[in-house]
């Protein structure tokens, strides 16, 4: 595949320029934003498309995923926070429509709103979505993808403006993916992934891996799927085997193989609540009735030990239940062992990077993905659809 086309290497001095940002940020019942960080990470680009020239600047993003344009998920908010970050105005348009938008000289920095207020932009006929992305594309000169956390989706806005318009990828989507993409094709040995969470399709990611690394270190629900499948008993812990049905030839190859290191003991609960009963039992010893929602202190010593030897880390998804504080500790004894860590430390967004920033330790690491799902299909060593769109204009 050639080198991506990015943002550094295109021209856009006196250029109308629509960029496509990951301003998917959590906001409360008053649609107030709760974290800006998906918003700061495009800051650069941004700014970079002022310092060349660009005649005027249209910001598309989308907010959670609305059902009947719910205003908390309007984008008025993500605009004033934009503004202030870059102490330029930018100017919120409901309906560009027939009037299309304002002239430069009014509005240099445009913010429209929610996408995905637009039926189109996730329909599943591509028609539609190239409908949609045909208008956008009308408005501007040049394309720049600077959402990694959705370059995994085929929607209007990442897949189909690109076809109208010469395209590449922001400073925000260049760095993520260089930095994921050396840390799993070159990494300083000894190689640690951690996979966590519930998918049994992290499966892929594992297989992937087990040619590159020394070990895989496997938490989550995904461990008590795999522990089931080789015969233990994992009495109500709740496991995805309905998943796992897709991908039973990739066990043996992961089964008894010496790389990967599954819990040996875990917290179990009587129900998946906070206040639950809670207590340490080994992996071979959990009763019907009670569920798995942490790996224990033996798992998290063993563990720790991997990671405190290694110089590459990879993490994808949390080790435990963390949103309770009682089965918190797993996923905690991970973030800090690999924040204390001399290792190279790529944490692939989503649930885990959650867990980072609720931690505090997000600067400890050298990366934290905004995208889960995108990162995770880079570590299954498959391309970002997104991207594809970029190389094929």
């Amino acid at each position: 595949m050639p080198a991506m086309p990015t943002l550094k290497n295109a021209y856009i001095g006196e250029k109308k320029v629509i960029v496509r940002t990951g301003f998917d940020v959590p906001v409360d019942d008053t649609g107030k934003i709760t974290d800006d960080s998906r918003i700061r990470a495009s800051i650069p680009t941004i700014r970079y498309l002022l310092d060349h020239g660009a005649k005027q600047i249209i910001i598309i993003t989308h907010i959670g995923r609305p059902k009947n344009h719910e205003q908390i998920l309007s984008t008025g908010n993500a605009a004033k926070r934009v503004s202030e970050l870059i102490e330029e105005k930018v100017i919120k348009i409901d309906d560009y429509g027939q009037a299309g938008l304002p002239s430069p000289d009014d509005a240099r920095i445009i913010m429209l709103e929610n996408l995905r207020f637009d039926s189109r932009e996730k329909d599943k006929d591509i028609e539609k979505r190239d409908s949609f992305g045909k208008e956008l594309a009308s408005l501007a000169n040049i394309y720049v993808n600077d959402s990694f956390s959705t370059c995994h989706r085929d929607h209007a806005s990442m897949t189909s403006v690109p076809k109208f318009l010469p395209s590449c990828a922001g400073i925000s989507v260049e760095q993520e993916v260089e930095t994921i993409s050396k840390t799993i094709t070159d990494p300083k040995h000894p190689f640690v992934s951690v996979i966590g969470g519930l998918k049994a399709d992290k499966l892929n990611a594992v297989i992937n891996l087990l040619d590159r690394v020394d070990k895989v270190l496997i938490g989550g629900a995904l461990a008590f799927t795999l522990l089931k499948e080789f015969g233990k008993n994992v009495g109500d812990t709740k496991i995805d085997s309905e998943g796992l049905d897709g991908f039973k030839d990739l066990i043996d190859k992961i089964k008894d193989n010496p790389k990967v290191l599954l819990p040996v003991d875990c917290i179990v609960a009587n129900k998946f609540a906070n206040d639950a009963d809670a207590k340490v039992c080994s992996v071979n010893e959990i009763k019907p009735g009670w569920m798995a929602l942490d790996i224990g202190p033996d798992t998290i010593n063993i563990f720790r030990k991997e990671l405190s030897q290694a110089k590459t880390i990879i993490w994808n998804g949390p080790i435990g239940v963390f949103e309770f504080y009682k089965f918190a500790e797993g996923t905690k004894q991970i973030a800090t062992a690999i924040a204390n860590s001399d290792a190279v430390s790529v944490v692939g967004g989503g649930d885990s990077g959650a867990a980072v920033e609720k931690m505090g330790l997000k600067d400890s690491m050298t990366l934290v993905s905004s995208g889960g799902g995108a990162s995770l299909r880079l570590f299954e060593g498959k391309d970002l659809i997104a991207l594809k769109a970029l190389y094929k204009n």
